[in-house]
């Protein structure tokens, strides 16, 4: 099935959960809002959030296509010593490698990860 259909509605009304583990990306203190998910393709919109001090280790590399805004904060890619801020924004192609990533101050962001046919 694809993504469900919907119309506007509040984030509020999502819970923030713990990215999981096995994701590529995961660090303690990172969370997330999955805001539509295909479980056939398995892409998401989602928010996701590192608290203050996060600190990932892993280079990430994915098959799908990932575009990212920056909300709030800021988040520093520890491979290039770039750091990105709040109204920046990114799109990946498959294969892209970005990170590791630290979050001193804490950071929020959008992003829509699909397949291109």
């Amino acid at each position: 099935m694809p993504k469900e259909e919907r119309e506007f509605f509040h984030h509020d009304n999502v819970s923030w959960t713990p990215v999981a583990a096995d994701s590529g990306a995961a660090g303690e203190g990172m969370t997330e809002k999955i805001l539509n998910f295909d479980p056939e393709a398995g892409v998401s919109t989602r928010m996701l959030r590192f608290s203050p001090g996060v600190e990932t280790d892993e280079v990430i590399t994915h098959d799908f296509w990932e575009e990212v805004y920056i909300i709030e904060g800021e988040l520093h890619d520890k491979s290039i010593k770039q750091t990105f801020t709040s109204g920046m924004s990114a799109c990946r192609p498959p294969g892209m490698p970005h990170g590791p990533y630290t979050s001193p101050i804490g950071c929020t962001t959008f992003e829509v990860r699909y397949y291109r046919k």
